[in-house]
């Protein structure tokens, strides 16, 4: 059996156990990976890389940055204030904080929009005395959605309009994925509001695994301290620190937390949330070796295949959407953009057509990432401290991606043309 083989198969097994839960999510997911390793898929080195990897370390150093706030009682401060403006009902709140994060991820980073705003809801949860599972989840839709709608929104955004340069075409403008973000982003909203809230579980006597476990009754001090923490953190995660990456910035943010003893060393540790951590660091070996093998390319070209040889424009742009919505949902949204984009600009280049229209559905579709919770970082976040298991993100995620794939085949020929007079 070749490696490529092996690795779908492992990825078949993976997926079933993860809808299952037969085996805990992260162990079924570090299993994935140490199966991959012993095969001879991946190098040792490969196959720890996901606890190296730059996105888990930024868990970690956030996830003690939520428990400082919530520890010190920055977080139901906060929540106080929410309360006092928004009230306690749970749509106004979810509303709210979807808006919030939408603006904030079209412009930052949306890890590091979720990794700032989750211990403030959590606080918010508390304060009015609802359960986080909702709004949580409803957070990690909104940084998704909210990312298509710039060029820096996202990183397959960005390597669509690199690739659009490269071969020498005019690039999109910075706003131009919003004429399909913007619509995916309001109708996400609805979504949420009147069905998918309704199809999550609710835990009623959870206010968040996290905020549960916290007595968030800090001295004057601590809270101050944990502001300016956050302060510190929140700017060199959405605006930059030359020569500071964003791992870097949450790590330091963690060490300052136990320096200033806003939270004990031992409250730190316990702060952690390690099913997340396991959880996205198998992962990422997993979603490596789809593109090291070959795997996902193979998915792709079998997919392609069945078009036949003369495709029609929206049949093409449908397909490759389709195939990019999948693949993202366990290969890394960078990965699958810079595996299907050439492939959508070579088939493009043979139908005599304008590439602009499967570019944008690939950027599209591989921000499509609602519908397993290792699709992309905000999921994996928010599933532990909201209580919610892998069928859940397809329940919620499935239809989202319908809707994702309705907007872009309506849209996308409107705007981009496959050919302009």
């Amino acid at each position: 059996m070749d490696h490529a083989t092996i690795t779908l198969v492992v990825l078949g097994i993976v997926a079933f156990l993860f809808v299952t839960e037969i085996i805990p999510v992260a162990v079924t997911s570090i299993m994935g990976a140490l199966v991959l390793g012993i095969t001879g898929v991946l190098t040792p080195q490969e196959a720890f890389s996901g606890l190296s990897n730059s996105t888990v370390v930024l868990f970690a150093g956030m996830f003690v940055v939520g428990t400082a706030m919530l520890e010190s009682g920055l977080a139901t401060t906060f929540g106080s204030m929410v309360v006092k403006r928004v009230g306690t009902k749970e749509v106004p709140l979810m509303v709210s904080f979807m808006l919030l994060t939408m603006i904030m991820s079209a412009f930052a980073s949306n890890t590091g929009t979720i990794a700032c705003l989750m211990p403030m809801v959590l606080g918010v949860c508390a304060s009015a005395k609802i359960p986080a599972t909702a709004i949580l989840m409803s957070m990690a839709v909104a940084a998704n959605a909210g990312g298509m709608m710039t060029m820096v929104g996202t990183p397959p955004n960005m390597f669509a309009v690199s690739a659009l340069r490269d071969h020498g075409l005019e690039p999109f403008g910075f706003f131009e994925f919003a004429y399909v973000g913007f619509p995916v982003s309001i109708i996400s909203l609805f979504f949420m509001v009147f069905i998918g809230r309704k199809l999550l579980p609710r835990h009623e006597s959870d206010l968040g695994v996290i905020a549960n476990s916290l007595t968030g009754s800090g001295s004057n001090y601590q809270r101050i301290m944990a502001l300016l923490i956050l302060i510190f953190v929140i700017y060199g995660l959405i605006f930059g620190i030359p020569g500071v990456s964003q791992a870097m910035v949450a790590m330091i943010g963690a060490v300052l937390c136990v320096l200033t003893r806003t939270i004990t060393e031992k409250q730190a540790y316990r702060g952690i949330d390690w099913v997340t951590i396991f959880l996205f660091a198998g992962m990422l070996p997993i979603a490596g070796a789809l593109e090291k093998t070959g795997a996902g390319k193979l998915i792709a070209t079998a997919v392609i295949d069945l078009m036949g040889s003369h495709p029609s424009d929206t049949v093409m742009m449908a397909v490759l959407f389709l195939v990019s919505c999948g693949l993202t949902q366990f290969m890394s949204n960078t990965g699958t953009a810079a595996l299907l984009i050439p492939i959508g600009i070579s088939i493009s280049e043979e139908l005599h057509v304008s590439p602009y229209a499967v570019i944008m559905a690939v950027s599209i579709a591989t921000s499509c990432a609602f519908a397993t919770p290792v699709a992309t970082p905000p999921n994996v976040m928010v599933m532990n401290p909201a209580g919610l298991h892998f069928i859940d993100f397809i329940k919620v995620g499935l239809p989202l991606c319908l809707i994702g794939f309705v907007v872009s085949v309506l849209i996308i020929p409107l705007v981009w043309p496959f050919n302009p007079s």
